[in-house]
């Protein structure tokens, strides 16, 4: 359900499934315990295999976009699928989503 990359400098957690109440708090453990260890400068949050989100994951992204920028880093949200994209841009955070990759703002090399 998450994999973890992390080369000191950026983190890259690909998460897979569904992101509800439950998984969401999962998550949230295991990303916070990354965070705190290694103060990254950027958070990736790649959420291709993510097929369902709740408003717990808006939760999750807001809570760790909170936690990256406390630590000095900022956090992105890639290829999420557009009913997720639409949800956290709702929320206020619109900011943090990755353009599509044909779009002008590329995020390949994230």
């Amino acid at each position: 359900m998450l994999k973890i990359y992390n080369d000191g400098r950026r983190i890259t957690v690909s998460i897979s499934g569904d992101i509800d109440h439950h998984s969401a708090r999962e998550l949230r453990i295991s990303i916070d315990e990354v965070i705190e260890r290694s103060r990254p400068e950027l958070l990736i949050m790649d959420m291709e295999n993510v097929g369902f989100m709740d408003s717990s994951g808006v939760g999750l992204i807001i809570g760790r976009a909170k936690a990256v920028k406390a630590a000095g880093g900022e956090i992105v949200v890639k290829n999420a699928r557009k009913e997720i994209a639409d949800m956290i841009a709702l929320s206020g955070m619109s900011s943090v989503i990755a353009a599509p990759r044909n779009e002008k703002r590329n995020l390949q090399t994230l």
